[in-house]
């Protein structure tokens, strides 16, 4: 797995597998590249520094959630 981004564009590009791209994929901000027989070769994030403050908010909050259902002892 290759990580690349790009500062100018706000993209993360992470190449999952080597191989040539067939089509493409998206559902917003992701776009998923694939090879003809559908496995993932590139995963593009855009506005990736958005989608990543609000993805580790959202695990935060869920960790923080996870932890108060546990009863504290004494």
């Amino acid at each position: 797995m290759r990580l690349s981004y790009n500062r100018e564009d706000d993209v993360l590009m992470v190449e999952t597998a080597k191989g040539k791209i067939d089509h493409a994929v998206e559902s917003w901000p992701i776009i998923l590249h694939l090879n003809r027989a559908g496995k993932p070769i590139l995963v593009e994030i855009l506005r990736a520094s958005e989608f990543l403050t609000q993805a580790t908010m959202i695990g935060l909050k869920s960790q923080k959630e996870s932890l108060a259902s546990f009863p504290l002892r004494p």
